[in-house]
């Protein structure tokens, strides 16, 4: 008898063919498939996309930005030199220097409400926001005149929480026993959360409506990016002379990274988590080829005796099953893709896909094709013509 011959598209086509005749099936299988892929994708996807937010912000922002501050719960609260932002200038890498300071007054939508335990109120000098790369989202930042007034500008969250959503009008704020006007609201600022939760006023304005006493407690000083540590190192006795030892001075980009760093800590626990579902996806597919095979038995069977050999039946039901898992690999592929992408625009970051990830949603639903198939067309191929013809 002549050997009969199949071309590789011909056993594309049985593959296929076997996945037309059992569409809700084929889809069931492929949808664990695309679960763990699309689980994989998402996994790489967003810490890319994250850590590409990281390196926009901080190339924006710069790592030449130091924070000083006193220690946290001195008693009574640690403040600095009165001349301090002036000599903190002085010092010769410093490019820019700008001081802020609690002046620990309460503030309200009214006289009866009291809202001090949430937003602090600020004394800032106006060259604070230039210094951090702060926008105005709302209204406009302070002047060499409204610096004088009762004038407050209000910090992302702080709006949000004192139900301000827009500067316009005027809306006013009872603090310290006093209204005061807002009259601008700051975009998020990354490098420094701690203004987004709180109102800040002029420091003139403070000194002559808050009773503040014009010392800073927390200065952002800018230098040269070579001189950073050096700068560090001489910042406390800088600041506050007699005692430089209760003076912390952090780079906020730091602790920014830090912050990114920790926020994908679960990375590893969630591809954990698309390696199972991607199993169990296997374990499906794997599953209905057995079924395929027990329920095509005649088919099987008929041609056996046509002429078809084993290896032929095996490439058959191979084909299915890579077949099915490709189709589950696709479909997981793209809704990853999906999914990472409309996440890192709802967190304003720049979306990215790793390369490796969709090679890896390719490959691994392929290998699940592979390692899923081996044995349903090994028992396919294993049949002879008269017990597959004989099976009811």
């Amino acid at each position: 008898m002549r050997t009969v011959r199949l071309s590789p598209v011909d056993i594309v086509a049985l593959g296929l063919m076997g996945l037309r005749v059992r569409r809700a099936r084929a889809a069931l299988s492929a949808l664990g498939i695309a679960i763990g892929i699309a689980t994989m994708v998402v996994v790489m996807g967003i810490p890319a996309s994250s850590q590409q937010a990281l390196r926009r912000d901080l190339q924006r922002l710069g790592t030449d930005l130091l924070q000083v501050s006193a220690l946290p719960d001195q008693q009574p609260p640690v403040a600095f030199a009165e001349q301090a932002t002036g000599m903190t200038r002085r010092i010769g890498p410093v490019t820019g220097a700008s001081a802020m300071a609690n002046t620990h007054c309460t503030i309200a939508r009214n006289e009866r409400a009291d809202n001090s335990a949430a937003t602090a109120v600020l004394a800032t000098e106006p060259g604070i926001l230039g210094l951090l790369d702060g926008t105005v989202r709302s209204g406009r930042w302070f002047d060499a005149t409204t610096q004088r007034f009762p004038a407050v500008v209000l910090g992302a969250e702080a709006a949000g929480r004192l139900g301000i959503r827009d500067a316009a009008g005027g809306p006013q704020l009872y603090i310290g026993r006093r209204w005061f006007t807002v009259t601008g609201i700051l975009d998020p600022i990354p490098l420094a959360p701690e203004i987004d939760r709180a109102a800040l006023v002029g420091w003139p304005a403070a000194e002559q409506q808050l009773g503040f006493d014009g010392r800073a407690t927390v200065m952002y000083v800018r230098s040269h990016d070579a001189a950073v540590e050096t700068v560090r190192e001489v910042l406390p006795a800088t600041v506050l002379p007699q005692a430089p030892g209760l003076v912390r001075v952090t780079r906020p980009s730091d602790a920014l990274a830090a912050k990114r760093v920790s926020e994908s800590t679960f990375s590893g626990l969630f591809l954990g988590m698309a390696g199972v579902a991607l199993l169990v996806g296997g374990i499906g597919v794997a599953n209905t080829m057995v079924i395929s095979v027990l329920e095509r038995r005649r088919e099987i069977g008929l041609r056996r005796a046509l002429g078809a050999h084993r290896g032929q039946i095996r490439a058959q039901f191979l084909a299915e099953s890579v077949a099915l898992s490709l189709l589950g690999g696709v479909t997981g592929t793209l809704l990853g893709v999906v999914a990472t992408v409309a996440y890192a625009l709802h967190q304003q970051w720049p979306p990215t896909v790793p390369a490796q990830a969709l090679g890896l949603g390719t490959g691994g639903a392929l290998l699940v094709g592979v390692l899923a198939g081996v044995y349903p067309c090994m028992r396919a191929a294993g049949l002879t013509p008269t017990e597959a013809l004989a099976s009811t």
